[in-house]
């Protein structure tokens, strides 16, 4: 059994790979203080980047988990997804409105994807 972790620090990795499916920490802006939309476009692309380092990319995408502050701005949130997901490949998604870990950050994305 093989575990690969990415970008590893002292309480979590950013991401692990085992048997064949890549399991991403969630995600959140550098920039706290963008818009939802923002916000958004910036984990999109760390999760690239992340999925990139593991040997996979969006097409893989199996599900994903996604937390917004405020519901309201759920359809912000959406047209950048929409923008980013691959299509035809879309992944099971949750979307739920919850308090975040520090006040800045408005979305939130975890992703499990298949090499």
């Amino acid at each position: 059994m093989t575990i690969t972790r990415y970008k590893t620090g002292a309480r979590m990795s950013q991401a692990v790979v085992h048997n064949d499916t890549v399991y991403l920490a969630g995600q959140v802006a550098d920039d706290g203080g963008a818009d939802v939309g923002g916000q958004t476009e910036q984990v999109v692309a760390k999760i690239d980047g992340l999925l990139a380092d593991a040997g996979t990319d969006k097409s893989k995408l199996l599900s994903a988990t996604i937390w917004i502050t405020d519901i309201t701005a759920f359809n912000q949130m959406n047209a950048v997804w929409d923008a980013w997901v691959s299509p035809g490949n879309t992944p099971a998604r949750a979307c739920v409105q919850a308090t975040l870990a520090a006040p800045q950050y408005k979305v939130e994305i975890a992703i499990v994807a298949a090499l």
